[in-house]
């Protein structure tokens, strides 16, 4: 006998999606998460709300050439897909293109979903017209960032009648009989009213075991749990760090991959991650050791923290894994920006929805001020309280304050040679200073030239001042492997055939058959591949049940 139809572990933006669409086929759902109701929508919830479109009518606005030609070969430049068991992350790979640059945009704005004109340019590459990176601008971000992406599946849920929403339920494991997954048993945790992201209580209250035809995990990733990051740290990244902020609260902890794998399913490329190396210090932390994404364009100086700056083509915004592989060869666990105010009015902004209360809250007045002088609210906070922030009138000065904070003593005569190199680089229209001419290409964008790109000038200019160093963290983030699936979303065991009854989607399932973007990621793509694993495999469960 079955409780329900189905059961979705998980109730972030992947189970969301996977619950809305198989209610929406006539199933009935149990919608399980471990945290309370105030944390619905996970960690897609913090997001700015990014998402990877192709050839959208916001590009062509923009004056942007994208294709689904072009789009495929920048995804298969930056996966390097090398591995027997890329089958299906190659698979889903390409059916997640096709959506991307077909049917995605239509079918979240059907839902109310609306985004930001300006389209961004992220993850621009290693150099390398077929290696990694986008080649265009294709990060479109949502007009109510985060929250404004779940809101219309949070919606749906809410309003279904054959959705039942079980919060504080932590799932131990998976029922098994006769080789099929028919339900899962765990304890319900003590009710705790802590805020969204604050850690909350592991109290247990009692048993409970549910059954159903078909277990759909949509539980996350890893990156709440450092040990378990570094456990699984690949050697071609360097040593792993000894230090980490975190960018996701500590219940991110990737406890039903192990559930899921224990009952037999099989995890593969546990070993590929995505951690950012520009992740400052939350002055104001939500939960512990809480960082925050530096977006940054493409000006700032980059040196590692011994002060040497970082090679062609490590600039800021440009090739994440290539820059964290080049840091960890240095022995540290942070680097430096060194930047001007004139900089980081145009060129920082701050990864969440939480550091972007204009675009989360859709107000259009406050929107436009960015384009005015100074840098938004939140930046100007970070660099009045943010402890790895640096602000002088001086070299000396900056040098003596990046001192304080750093583990390298650095030299002010060597720091001022490099800075005074590079300065004399910005006398004539042209360069052989690799960083000066990706900013002036840059800005042959209009949507950079508008908003995020300044225009080059020399760091020692008063005019542009104070100067300003930023030092940054590794920020723990992403799991780009996970459990293997088929097109299907069936979760897969060792032997490669389906494990009947049982689902994946999202983080924990590498965004897709067990790792979709492969070794890299293009940026924009984990709240889409949330949303289109999440939909392949809401509807394929409840196709499969009677």
């Amino acid at each position: 006998m079955t409780d329900v139809d189905l059961i979705v572990v998980g109730a972030g933006l992947a189970g969301l999606v996977a619950a809305a669409e198989a209610a929406d086929a006539g199933r009935s759902v149990v919608l399980l998460d471990q945290e309370g109701e105030q944390s619905l929508g996970g960690q897609a919830f913090w997001s700015l709300g990014g998402l990877f479109l192709v050839d959208s009518p916001e590009q062509r606005r923009m004056g942007i050439r994208d294709s689904r030609e072009l789009a495929w070969q920048d995804w298969l430049g930056s996966a390097q897909f090398d591995r027997p068991e890329d089958r299906w992350p190659r698979a889903w790979a390409e059916a997640y293109v096709d959506f991307a640059a077909g049917e995605k945009r239509a079918w979240l704005r059907g839902m109310g979903h609306r985004v930001f004109p300006l389209v961004g340019w992220a993850e621009r590459g290693d150099g390398r017209a077929e290696g990694h990176g986008n080649s265009v601008p294709r990060f479109h971000i949502t007009w109510g960032t985060g929250p404004g992406v779940v809101a219309p599946f949070a919606r749906r849920v809410r309003a279904s009648s054959r959705i039942r929403l079980a919060f504080r339920h932590r799932v131990d494991g998976l029922v098994v009989e006769d080789g099929t997954v028919v339900g899962v048993h765990g304890v319900v945790l003590a009710p705790d009213p802590a805020e969204r992201g604050r850690p909350t209580s592991r109290v247990t209250v009692e048993d409970f075991e549910l059954r159903a035809q078909a277990v759909i995990v949509t539980s996350g990733g890893i990156g709440g749990d450092h040990d378990l990051v570094r456990r699984n740290w690949p050697a071609r990244l360097g040593t792993p760090p000894r230090t980490m902020v975190s960018g996701v609260p500590a219940h991110v902890d990737g406890r039903m991959l192990g559930v899921t794998e224990a009952a037999g399913a099989r995890v593969i490329n546990p070993d590929r991650m995505w951690h950012y190396v520009e992740g400052v210090r939350n002055w104001d932390p939500i939960w512990e050791n809480h960082g925050i994404r530096i977006l940054p364009g493409p000006s700032s100086l980059w040196l590692d923290a011994t002060g040497r700056r970082l090679p062609a083509p490590y600039f800021p915004g440009f090739d994440t894994l290539g820059t964290l592989r080049h840091l960890r060869q240095t022995g540290y666990d942070y680097s430096w920006f060194v930047l001007t105010q004139k900089i980081i009015e145009k060129e920082f902004a701050l990864s969440g929805s939480e550091q972007n209360p204009d675009l989360t809250g859709k107000d259009i007045k406050l929107v436009l001020s960015r384009v005015r002088g100074g840098a938004p609210t939140p930046v100007e906070a970070f660099k009045a309280h943010g402890p790895d922030f640096v602000v002088a009138g001086s070299l000396a000065e900056l040098v003596a304050g990046m001192n304080k904070i750093g583990e390298v003593e650095l030299s002010e005569d060597a720091l001022r040679e490099l800075i005074e190199a590079r300065d004399r680089e910005i006398d004539n229209p042209f360069s052989k200073d690799a960083q000066i001419t990706a900013i002036r290409g840059a800005r042959n964008y209009r949507g950079d030239k508008l908003s995020r790109t300044v225009a080059p000038h020399k760091l020692l200019d008063p005019a542009a001042g104070p100067l300003i160093a930023v030092r940054l963290n590794i920020i723990s983030r992403k799991t780009l492997g996970g459990l293997e699936s088929d097109l299907d979303g069936r979760c897969l065991r060792a032997d490669g055939t389906p494990f009947p009854g049982l689902y994946a989607a999202g983080e924990v399932n590498g965004f897709g058959g067990g790792g979709m973007m492969g070794y890299n990621a293009l940026e924009g793509t984990f709240l889409g591949g949330c949303l289109f694993s999440g939909r392949v495999a809401g509807r394929a469960a409840a196709r499969a049940v009677s």
